[in-house]
């Protein structure tokens, strides 16, 4: 089924200009067409179509991906009472003891808050081999590291600094569909608020987060 993502401004990427009332058509994994929405509509009257509220943007790249998933631990909401609900390291991490024992299980959770800031591409390489196992099967693509440090953060905007900078590149007819919405009216107020304003993400043409 070919599936229309329509919101009020569509960022396509690749310098080109923002589009007003902008889509994107998904057919399986892939970018069916992009455009204003009337057009993509036009042509396929038998699309289901997704509405989103603010901006449609290619997915995100988490450039920390890597100090986030080997060096972060992603408490389990059943350890909010003894560990809290923010993410462990340094002295509170080594309390925890082998890495072998809760690595997987962190990885798995750190993904998904991950998926909640837009992101569909990951930096790497990972060192550790559980991690690599648990992010292969995740579905996210893994790109070359940036060389950029810089203190650890699950907003993308941290380190890309811009939506240009932020996003794992320009939308393209046949590409994969990774795509990611946000509440906010255009992209200085997405810069500003940052990508904790994301309202959905889509991974290879499936929506894997959705805001309640």
């Amino acid at each position: 089924m070919l599936t229309i993502h329509a919101a009020a401004l569509l960022l396509p990427g690749g310098g080109r200009a923002p589009v007003p009332g902008g889509a994107v058509a998904v057919r399986d994994a892939v970018v069916a067409a992009f455009g204003p929405y009337e057009e993509l509509a036009a042509a396929h009257p038998g699309a289901r179509v997704r509405r989103w509220p603010g901006v449609l943007t290619p997915g995100l790249v988490q450039r920390d991906a890597v100090r986030l998933l080997e060096e972060w631990y992603f408490p389990d909401p059943r350890e909010a009472d003894a560990l809290g609900t923010e993410p462990l390291t340094g002295a509170a991490l080594d309390a925890l003891g082998p890495a072998e024992t809760w690595r997987a299980g962190s990885v798995r959770r750190g993904l998904q808050q991950m998926l909640r800031y837009g992101t569909t591409h990951l930096a790497g390489p990972f060192t550790d081999p559980a991690v690599g196992t648990v992010v292969t099967r995740s579905g996210l693509t893994v790109v070359p590291p940036s060389g950029d440090r810089g203190e650890p953060a699950l907003d993308p905007f941290v380190r890309g600094r811009d939506v240009p900078g932020a996003e794992h590149g320009p939308l393209t007819g046949g590409g994969r569909a990774d795509l990611a919405v946000f509440d906010v009216p255009d992209a200085t107020a997405l810069r500003t608020a940052g990508a904790r304003t994301c309202v959905a993400t889509v991974l290879g043409g499936r929506l894997v987060y959705r805001r309640r």
